[in-house]
């Protein structure tokens, strides 16, 4: 059988995993197994949409437990109760997926570069705890100029690797791109729900999508300027977004739309190349701290965005401490 006949009979998902590494955007464990993704990836939102199903709740109770022999102070149980919670997730996770899981440090430290390093650390002292080495865990951290400044300093001094989130600008990826980070998520779909609710335009087509167009020109200069970061597409809405960032470095996908995808034998190509974008023309930029803060301030849709994701995440993350702190309180 010809290579072009094998892809014309696969499934779109199995086409889409020749060209990009496939991660399960998702906290449950049955999802991430019957889609067979690389790697993994979690948020607050993510978790606690997870922990509210009866299925997990040995690992509320497992979390619960660990906190009450580790704290005595209510407050400092919910602490504990969180952090334990998401590294059992995310231990989980890496029994399923032979890559990475990432695991996102509480969205209240931001803007705090000395708190995020030390709750990154923690957690990575969880994870090996449970025999997780570190290699297999990203830390995810908002892409504030904070939460970049955190990741130089985990990457460098403690071999901690990092993936920064919430990330609209290319400001943002360029800070990242010179702070070494490991990894960077883009994210799409939020961008686009931006555009249409500020032009009162319904929809776009793919290719001018505004998310696309900025994970896009991101890929290209990092690929351009050759920066070992990699990008990892984030936050879609339809599959047609996913489609046209094939041959991105990875995808991160929701089970929605990886269900979509292996239900459709449409073709997917390859739309992003390195080699491409080495010969693009393009202006490589020096950011410090007050030129990023310009020129992030500059672009409206990613201040509202980024600010908007914190808060959103920080108010899951308080919810799933709620539940915490009542079972803890019984």
């Amino acid at each position: 059988m010809s290579e072009e006949k094998r892809m014309k009979m696969a499934s779109s998902l199995e086409q889409l995993k020749t060209l990009t590494t496939v991660v399960c955007d998702t906290g449950d464990f049955e999802a991430i197994d019957k889609y067979k993704p690389q790697d993994a990836t979690t948020n607050p939102s993510l978790i606690l949409a997870a922990a509210q199903k009866p299925q997990y709740a040995a690992l509320i109770d497992e979390a619960v437990k660990h906190a009450k022999e580790n704290a005595s102070v209510l407050d400092d149980q919910v602490n504990v109760a969180m952090d334990k919670l998401v590294t059992i997730f995310g231990s989980k996770i890496l029994k399923i997926v032979p890559g990475r899981v990432s695991t996102e440090v509480d969205a209240r430290l931001s803007f705090d570069k000395d708190a995020q390093i030390a709750k990154a650390r923690s957690l990575i002292k969880l994870y090996e705890a449970n025999g997780v080495n570190k290699e297999r865990i990203l830390i995810k951290l908002s892409s504030t100029w904070e939460g970049i400044k955190a990741a130089e300093v985990l990457e460098r001094d403690d071999g901690i690797h990092c993936n920064l989130t919430l990330l609209f600008s290319m400001a943002q990826a360029v800070a990242c791109a010179e702070a070494k980070v490991t990894l960077i998520s883009p994210f799409v779909g939020r961008i686009l729900d931006w555009h249409k609710a500020a032009s009162g335009k319904a929809s776009y087509e793919p290719q001018d999508d505004p998310g696309v167009q900025s994970v896009t020109k991101i890929y290209n200069y990092y690929k351009k300027f050759g920066y070992k970061t990699v990008v990892m597409g984030a936050s879609f809405r339809n599959v047609g977004e996913i489609k046209e960032l094939g041959g991105i470095d990875l995808l991160t996908i929701s089970p929605k739309l990886l269900e979509e995808l292996a239900n459709s034998t449409e073709e997917v190509q390859m739309k992003l190349d390195a080699k491409v974008a080495q010969k693009l023309d393009m202006e490589k930029l020096e950011l410090n701290e007050g030129s990023f803060r310009w020129m992030h301030n500059q672009n409206q849709m990613a201040v509202e965005k980024l600010s908007d994701g914190i808060r959103k995440f920080a108010v899951d993350a308080v919810k799933l401490e709620n539940i915490l702190r009542e079972k803890l309180s019984a």
